[in-house]
């Protein structure tokens, strides 16, 4: 699963995506050439068992299995950690530094991909065990920070989240980042909305061509 984060390099961020609608929109991610993608956990769904992001990653599982890599964002507790297992989640992806999150994770098998901002968090993060660590928001810092981290913590891969468009992917690729999560800027939810997946297909696909070649990402 690290190896594959490594080579496709650019996650789908489903967020806001109704739970029946999931799997259909993995598809046309699938089709449009994206192989991984993240179903984010609403936190106002505590009071029905975040429903809509257990469904929707489950559904996935159970429509591409084998094909799809499918994740759990937005995890901010063990309670919420234990459903995405449960459900078919491969890794976790959070927006902050969960020690006790984690070590879980990766005792129940799961890459993990934490959110963090500054170098200490980077390596608290990577020094509980994670597998890469979440810079978020990438876009408020820019490339050019993920050239000054790769300086002294070169060893520990990074994912470049929040702000991702084609215009700035190949950028914070090429600084070093290890891959991307990339969410309203791919995954268009009135195009979801309205069932519309060819098109979002094509759109996929075109935004994959600008960066990519051969199913790898164009780095230099």
């Amino acid at each position: 699963m690290i190896q594959e984060v490594k080579e496709n390099r650019i996650i789908a961020i489903l967020r806001g995506i109704e739970a029946d609608k999931c799997a259909d929109t993995a598809e046309a991610l699938l089709a449009g050439g994206i192989g991984l993608v993240e179903v984010t956990f609403n936190q106002k769904e505590s009071g029905r068992g975040y429903h809509s992001t257990v469904e929707g990653i489950r559904d996935i599982v159970q429509r591409l299995g084998g094909k799809m890599r499918v994740g759990a964002g937005t995890v901010l507790t063990l309670e919420q950690l234990r459903l995405a297992y449960d459900a078919g989640a491969e890794y976790i992806i959070t927006p902050n530094v969960d020690t006790d999150v984690i070590k879980e994770a990766g005792r129940l098998g799961l890459v993990t991909m934490p959110g963090a901002f500054t170098p200490t968090e980077v390596c608290q993060a990577y020094g509980a065990g994670a597998d890469f660590v979440k810079i978020f928001p990438a876009s408020a810092v820019g490339p050019d920070y993920f050239r000054a981290l790769k300086g002294p913590l070169g060893h520990i891969p990074l994912m470049a989240v929040g702000g991702v468009d084609e215009e700035n992917a190949k950028a914070f690729l090429d600084a070093g980042a290890a891959g991307l999560g990339i969410g309203g800027n791919l995954v268009d939810r009135r195009l979801v909305s309205e069932g519309r997946f060819d098109e979002m297909t094509a759109i996929v696909k075109g935004y994959v061509e600008r960066i990519c070649q051969g199913g790898k990402i164009l780095v230099h």
